[in-house]
């Protein structure tokens, strides 16, 4: 059973009554089929009530719910012949990101990006979807790769942001991170990412420099937490909800100011409810920007990841 979320509860609550009488009825010799008919209306309705309303605070539980699907899921849904790629050649390998070779409907194509857990052994082993500095490093050796070989690079974004450690600055996070920003940029071959989840900080933003971002309708984009934000606001981070309002970090808030370029809509509930569906939503949205951008030039793919960032922020006095 999937979890449920706290703002999903009234929808719980009335499938869980639904069920229970048409068990009564299948059991029992008694005729409920009214009351059911006429609960499975309400229920309709009130999952557009609580669905199609959701504050930004609900968008965050979503995207951070346990089930959500990661990286990995997308790409055993989307991509053919994966070949994963290891190692920075510098240091060692990141698990809290994942890359390498793949194809997308019979198209060559590079694959990268944050892996997190879904149980507490795997949350550990892949550090909590945290990267230290080889991890963007293996990111961007696979990005040269592609650019090598005339590969269009696909970016999954989905962390809280870069690992804060001591043995992560000690490597070089701040720099890794930076290299990354500014090789992004120069690159010759088209980038599409995509935030599937948690999109935090400079962890999410050195995957990010692409022509085309994309966001999945819940997940959630923004420079900190809405309890980082809080704390710092505020001095309270149970003013978190508040803090998430106020930073406008959901899709429809981005896709306002210009900072993406579409919004991928999620199964209703989220996207952990159904995979194979929400793959297929995603499917037409990479096919859509990869026939876009393949067909420019190199020149033109730098100019156009150039002017699109550029005019982030622009204002008229």
């Amino acid at each position: 059973m999937v979890k449920a979320l706290p703002f999903e509860e009234p929808v719980i609550q009335l499938r869980e009554k639904i069920q229970e009488l048409k068990e009564i009825t299948s059991n029992a010799d008694v005729d409920l089929t009214k009351e059911i008919d006429h609960l499975e209306g309400r229920l309709k309705q009130l999952e557009r009530e609580v669905y199609e309303n959701m504050s930004p605070w609900d968008r965050v539980q979503v995207a951070r719910h346990p089930e959500r699907p990661t990286t990995l899921d997308y790409i055993n849904e989307l991509f053919d012949d994966f070949l994963q790629l290891h190692g920075d050649r510098n240091f060692g390998d990141d698990e809290a990101i994942v890359g390498g070779i793949a194809s997308f409907q019979s198209q060559p194509i590079t694959i990268i990006g944050h892996q997190r857990g879904k149980d507490t052994k795997e949350n550990i082993r892949r550090n909590f979807g945290m990267p230290h500095p080889e991890g963007y490093r293996k990111a961007l050796r696979l990005m040269k790769q592609a650019e090598k070989f005339g590969r269009p690079i696909i970016c999954f974004i989905d962390t809280k942001g870069a690992y804060p450690g001591k043995a992560a600055e000690e490597r070089g996070q701040s720099e890794a991170i930076a290299r990354n920003l500014v090789e992004m940029s120069g690159i010759t071959v088209p980038i599409i990412s995509v935030v599937i989840g948690e999109g935090g900080s400079g962890g999410a933003l050195a995957l990010g420099v692409a022509n085309h971002i994309h966001m999945l309708e819940n997940s959630t984009y923004s420079v900190i937490s809405p309890e980082g934000a809080a704390s710092i606001l505020w001095k309270d981070a149970s003013l978190a909800k508040e803090a998430a309002e106020a930073m406008r970090i959901t899709a429809p808030d981005l896709k306002e100011m210009g900072i993406i370029d579409e919004i991928i809509p999620e199964i209703q509930g989220g996207a952990h409810r159904d995979l194979k569906k929400q793959a297929e939503y995603m499917a037409t949205t990479l096919k859509r920007s990869l026939e876009e951008l393949c067909t420019m030039s190199k020149e033109a793919i730098v100019d156009q990841r150039y002017e699109k960032f550029r005019a982030i922020g622009e204002y008229k006095e």
